[in-house]
């Protein structure tokens, strides 16, 4: 619903600085709303899984960066082909959000038909509910917390940097038109789906670390060829790096939807999934914008694929501490 209300927000001439003071504030509803959503879809999806093949029922929901950034992006490409600027910049730039109402109500349809699941319904039989997951969580988890929030890092830093920060890039730094990099977008999206799933369920058989450790190690590389790769302005070679990109990302996000909740004990594997989930968000998505800006404008686009490979080492690092999870049970006892 906070996503819906971006749609509704006054502009910063109507309420002055109430207005991004606002959007803030829904960005932080919308955070609690991740935060939920995506340990709750990949526990469900996990725990209801048959044996050895958690990885490829993981996939799915996995796969929702994929369609909902196609789908989104692509609303924004056929509204800012068929409006003017100015209309795009008065109105349009809302529809994507107000639409976001159809998949609430999809949403809710489809969590009202899905059970608990064996694992947490042993738990509550077992009277091992924890009181304060949270604490719990950091008491008892802190390395695999920590360690499963910078194996992270790195697809997050990959997602935003190949959508959010080379789209503004593109357009302002480039000079590539908005219609192009859109388009350019949404072909690397494909590309994400692709990673994703790959990965996903190939991770059943070869394992959930050795395919992110794949993903992670390829990315350390592939940070120093997307800016050279973009710079060209051509177009072929700016799908080819963000795809590239995606790709990579994919196949790091797509086995993290088994492999964190792999980590976490039964009774506080929703609380340490999703927070490992979304520290690691935070850490690589929601800085990595940012400091990509600075970078560019200090030293150079060439500092910003530095910073990429950087992230990179980073969860690499995480991800050799980690042990391998593919074949631990999920329901103890």
């Amino acid at each position: 619903m906070s996503t819906a209300a971006v749609g509704f927000l006054p502009t910063y001439g109507t309420w002055g600085a109430w207005a991004p003071a606002l959007l803030v504030l829904l960005r932080f509803l919308q955070g609690i709303g991740l935060g939920g959503e995506w340990g709750g879809a990949a526990l469900l999806a996990v725990e209801h899984a048959p044996s050895g093949r958690r990885g490829r029922y993981a996939a799915y929901p996995q796969l929702g960066p994929s369609v909902g950034f196609f789908g989104a992006t692509g609303v924004f490409l056929v509204l800012s082909t068929a409006v003017s600027d100015n209309a795009f910049q008065g109105w349009a730039w809302r529809v994507p959000f107000l639409l976001s109402l159809v998949l609430v109500a999809v949403g809710l349809f489809v969590r009202l038909q899905i059970s608990e699941t064996p694992a947490f319904r042993k738990v509550i039989v077992d009277k091992r509910a924890s009181r304060a997951p949270f604490a719990d969580v950091v008491r008892r988890c802190p390395r695999e917390l920590l360690l499963g929030s910078g194996a992270m890092i790195v697809a997050y830093g990959l997602f935003y940097t190949a959508t959010t920060y080379c789209l503004s890039y593109g357009t302002k730094t480039l000079g590539v038109g908005r219609t192009t990099m859109l388009l350019a977008s949404m072909a690397a999206v494909v590309f994400l789906a692709a990673g994703t799933w790959v990965a996903a369920t190939r991770s059943d058989r070869l394992g959930r670390r050795r395919m992110a450790l794949s993903g992670t190690i390829a990315a350390i590389v592939w940070g120093l060829l997307l800016f050279p790769l973009l710079d060209t302005a051509y177009l072929p070679l700016i799908v080819l790096g963000l795809g590239g990109t995606l790709l990579l990302m994919g196949v790091i996000y797509g086995p993290m939807g088994a492999f964190l909740p792999e980590l976490f004990p039964a009774e506080l594997r929703y609380s340490g999934a999703g927070l490992a989930y979304s520290l690691g968000g935070v850490a690589g998505g929601a800085v990595a914008p940012l400091v990509a800006t600075r970078l560019q404008a200090e030293f150079g686009s060439a500092s910003v694929g530095w910073y990429v490979s950087f992230m990179a080492v980073l969860s690499l690092v995480c991800l050799l501490r980690l042990p391998e999870t593919r074949d631990r049970e999920l329901v103890e006892g």
